[in-house]
């Protein structure tokens, strides 16, 4: 067994070789948000991967490899780099990598890359995010961030999602 500690933590961006350990990752981070979503894997046991591609290949998208040691724990996708506002689209990190500072430690890396304004969705179900989430937007913004409760796209039947916005400066 390898232990993890935030010191070794290394955050980069993912480049077209490391897609297949991005969806590797991805389909984990997927499983983790069915409890909230309800979502049940397709007939092929993968979940929705739209965003994989995205991240690969879409203007002002960045997907993010998290790793400690030469291991895989992560991963954070980042859009709306050509506009206004950037959006943590997703951000994952494994079971077995939670609960060190790894994850704090990484955004701060990710945010940390691109200042200016940001958004950040997750469920409002899903105490851990909450409790994160609100931790790194203090971190960050300390008193200078906002939460707000926006729909579900196509999902009317699901709890809106938390949305909070603040500016990292540069």
């Amino acid at each position: 067994m390898t232990e993890t500690s935030n010191a070794d933590v290394s955050v980069r961006p993912a480049t077209p070789e490391d897609r297949p350990t991005v969806e590797r990752l991805w389909l984990m981070f997927r499983h983790d948000l069915s409890e909230f979503y309800g979502v049940l894997p397709a007939h092929d046991g993968t979940f929705r991967s739209d965003r994989v591609e995205h991240v690969f290949t879409a203007p002002g998208w960045v997907p993010y490899l998290l790793t400690c040691g030469d291991r895989p724990v992560g991963l954070a996708f980042v859009r709306g780099l050509d506009g206004p506002v950037r959006v943590l689209n997703s951000f994952f990190v494994v079971r077995g990598a939670r609960r060190r500072g790894i994850g704090l430690r990484a955004v701060r890396e990710v945010l940390g890359r691109h200042p200016g304004a940001w958004e950040i969705a997750f469920q409002q179900d899903n105490a851990t995010a909450v409790r994160f989430w609100r931790r790194v937007a203090e971190d960050l913004a300390p008193g200078a961030w906002t939460r707000e409760l926006r729909p579900v796209p196509d999902r009317p039947e699901l709890d809106p999602d938390v949305w909070i916005s603040f500016t990292v400066p540069r």
